[in-house]
């Protein structure tokens, strides 16, 4: 496939996932009261606005980075994962009344099982690595100017 059909698609693709992560934290607002850990929902519902946010800009700025196939690729997907990862973890959270050994500011108190904390610890860390991996290789292909 060719290099800028590949980043047009891809762009699109986050502008989809944007507009469609911003639909789910509509719904997912009427939720917080009903949630075990709501205090755990709200944030969820910041953090699912906040990069939601971050998708479409990326999706409107994906067809300038200078990336080669495997390039963008392991970029978009490091995003979409990192994004979504941190999402799951505390919707998980918010939802098993769970997170205070990762997300204690958050959580407030909100301890689950062994198992619960473990998993959200796990989801949660490892959007990390991937975050900042695209994130280095989306700057590292903007640091030059338009061709």
């Amino acid at each position: 496939m060719d290099r800028t059909l590949l980043l047009a698609r891809q762009g699109h693709r986050l502008l989809q996932l944007g507009v469609a992560l911003l639909l789910f934290t509509s719904f997912e607002g009427f939720a917080i009261p009903y949630v075990a850990a709501p205090t755990l929902g709200r944030s969820a519902h910041t953090l699912s606005a906040l990069v939601a946010v971050l998708l479409l800009a990326s999706g409107l700025l994906w067809s300038r980075l200078r990336l080669g196939a495997a390039g963008a690729r392991l970029a978009f997907w490091s995003l979409i994962y990192s994004g979504l990862a941190i999402v799951a973890a505390f919707l998980l959270g918010s939802l098993w009344d769970a997170g205070s050994a990762t997300m204690p500011l958050a959580a407030a108190g909100a301890r689950g099982t062994a198992v619960q904390e473990a998993v959200i610890k796990l989801v949660a860390y490892s959007s990390a690595p991937t975050g900042i991996a695209a994130f280095a290789l989306i700057l590292w292909r903007l640091r030059e100017g338009p061709s």
